[in-house]
Order: structure tokens, then C-alpha cells, then sequence
């Protein structure tokens, strides 16, 4: 497989995993901003911007920070990369290059979802918004699905590879942001707000559920943490990703024969997260510890790169 070919499917998952995250993360932040008081609804808004590390580019429209802008900004903005319409902008764009590495069904799922917002100037009132969003969800978990009928071969790998260091970078940076930024001034931790603001990041992360099964206790930070960070059982934690990069490295590796730093770094990175206990984060420092992590994988994402010849 051509490199180029490689880099093309690689970042295809990247982007499609990305605009679910952002169309999660409107959907989740509406529903949070209509259960809040105004402060707690301003702070949502801003910590939805700063998830996607967007805050800089919103302030350049010079447009007030209320719930439509954002949410327009959000998945309509074509001058910043984590909106949703730009994310499946270059998806399409990366898939109209290796049309014929994937499948029928994963091109018009991409299609599809790109369409849905092709031409559009605004999202719509919250209903209309709430319901675009799930249309982008239903079409990027159709993509994931197609991609889990493809033949597993260098191409599928590819696009689950991107898919899952990206998944891993929104997780991270979805618990640093609620951690240091979103609980507004005057509010307990533990209060009401909190609790709505910690079910609002399960929701974004369809962690809801899971937190339920695997925890009698009602909803606690530590917990909340515990699962999203060190719970393999969890599609999305950040244990659960590191695994799957392991094992989608390991069956390049097979493949194309090609192995070296980013198979290193991934299993240390997935032996070093099977030892850890959420006490010990804790102590040290929730956002140091993401913040870390974050870093780590962006280093991880640039091995990747190099073993295979993106650059």
C-alpha cells in the first residue's frame, strides 16, 4: 500500500471519529444548557468550545457567545478544523482519494453525513439542531459499521487506527475541560450542577449506561473518572483505546512488515494504564495526568506517522 493510500484512510477515521465527538458534544451541551441556570448554561457553551480547542477561533467572529453561535460554529464553521461540517469536509476529501479502498458502504455513509450539512447556513432552533446532530451520529456509527464489514486487511486497520487515537485525544480533553473549566463560580462540587455537568460528559461519551452497570454508587467524580480513564470495558475510555492501538498496530505490523517506535510506545503506553489505580491519578493530579496523556498521544500519532510514511 502506497503511503499516501495509508495516510488518506488514516485520517479518514480521524475525521469522521471527530465530527461524532463534536455532534455529541452539541447535542449533549443543548440538552445540558435547557437543565441550567444561565451562568452554568454560558460555562457549558464555553467548555464546549474549549473541548475543540475553539475558543480563540470563535472569539475572531467577533459574535457574542450565546447557544445558537456556538452551536453554529460548532458544526457549521468552515474555518475551524473540529467543526462538524469540517471534519467530514476532509473525510470525504480523504475518501474521494482511496475511493476504491473502501467499501460502497463506507463512501456513502461519508456521503451522506457530508450532506447533510453541504450548504447549510445554520443548524436550526434546538430542535432542529438536536435532531441534525443525531442524523450525523446515525451516519458516522453507520461508517463504523461498514468499516467492521470490510475485509480485514491494511485498509479497515488503517481507518480503525486513526479512529481510535482520535477517540482517545476527545476523551482526554473532554474530562480535562469538566475537571478545570466548566463548573461555574459559587458552585459546590457535588451539587446539583456538578452532577448534571458529569452525566452531561457520560452522555457525550454513550457512557451513561456503562456507569450504571459498573457502579452502585450514585454519581461521583472519582468514579466518573475511574471509568472514563481506566475501565477497559468502556468503548471510549482511555484504557480501552490504548488497547485497541496495540492491537491495530500489531496487525499492520503482520501485514505490511512494518514495526518499530509506535509499537513501542503503544504497549508501554497500554502496560503502563493496566497498573495504574485512579487513587494514584488523583494524588498526582487529575489534569496533570491528562494533560500528559494528551501530550502522549500526540507524540504516539507522530510515531505512527513516521513508521509509515505518512510525512
Amino acid at each position: 500500500m502506497l503511503s499516501r493510500v495509508a495516510a488518506s484512510l488514516y485520517w479518514i477515521g480521524r475525521y469522521v471519529e471527530r465530527a461524532e465527538f463534536t455532534a455529541r458534544l452539541i447535542e449533549a451541551t443543548v440538552r445540558l444548557d435547557a437543565l441550567s441556570s444561565r451562568p452554568a448554561g454560558e460555562a457549558a457553551w464555553q467548555s464546549a468550545l474549549a473541548v475543540i480547542d475553539a475558543e480563540e477561533a470563535f472569539a475572531a467572529t467577533g459574535e457574542n457567545l450565546t447557544p445558537r453561535n456556538v452551536a453554529r460554529f460548532l458544526s457549521l464553521s468552515t474555518v475551524h478544523p473540529g467543526s462538524v461540517v469540517s471534519c467530514l469536509d476532509m473525510a470525504r476529501g480523504n475518501a474521494k482519494a482511496v475511493r476504491t479502498a473502501l467499501s460502497r458502504e463506507a463512501w456513502a455513509t461519508i456521503n451522506r453525513a457530508w450532506l447533510l450539512f453541504h450548504g447549510r447556513s445554520s443548524p436550526g432552533d434546538t430542535q432542529a439542531t438536536l435532531a441534525l446532530m443525531e442524523q450525523a451520529q446515525d451516519e458516522t456509527r453507520g461508517f463504523e459499521g461498514a468499516i467492521g464489514r470490510m475485509l480485514r486487511n491494511p485498509a479497515s486497520w488503517f481507518i480503525r487506527l486513526g479512529a481510535t487515537i482520535e477517540r482517545a485525544d476527545n476523551t482526554a480533553r473532554l474530562i480535562d475541560v469538566k475537571y478545570h473549566i466548566l463548573l461555574p463560580e459559587g458552585e459546590r462540587v457535588g451539587g446539583a450542577v456538578d452532577r448534571d455537568q458529569w452525566t452531561t460528559i457520560l452522555q457525550t461519551l454513550a457512557a451513561v449506561n456503562a456507569y450504571r452497570w459498573l457502579y452502585r454508587e450514585g454519581l461521583e467524580a472519582k468514579s466518573v473518572a475511574e471509568l472514563l480513564i481506566l475501565r477497559r470495558e468502556l468503548p471510549r475510555s482511555l484504557a480501552a483505546s490504548a488497547e485497541e492501538v496495540v492491537l491495530h498496530l500489531n496487525a499492520l505490523g503482520k501485514q505490511t512488515g512494518f514495526q518499530g517506535e509506535a509499537d513501542r510506545m503503544a504497549r508501554l503506553r497500554h502496560a503502563r494504564l493496566g497498573e495504574t489505580r485512579i487513587d494514584n491519578v488523583i494524588k498526582g493530579g487529575l489534569h496533570e495526568y491528562v494533560e500528559a496523556f494528551i501530550e502522549e498521544n500526540a507524540r504516539l500519532d507522530q510515531a505512527i506517522s513516521k513508521q509509515f510514511k505518512f510525512l
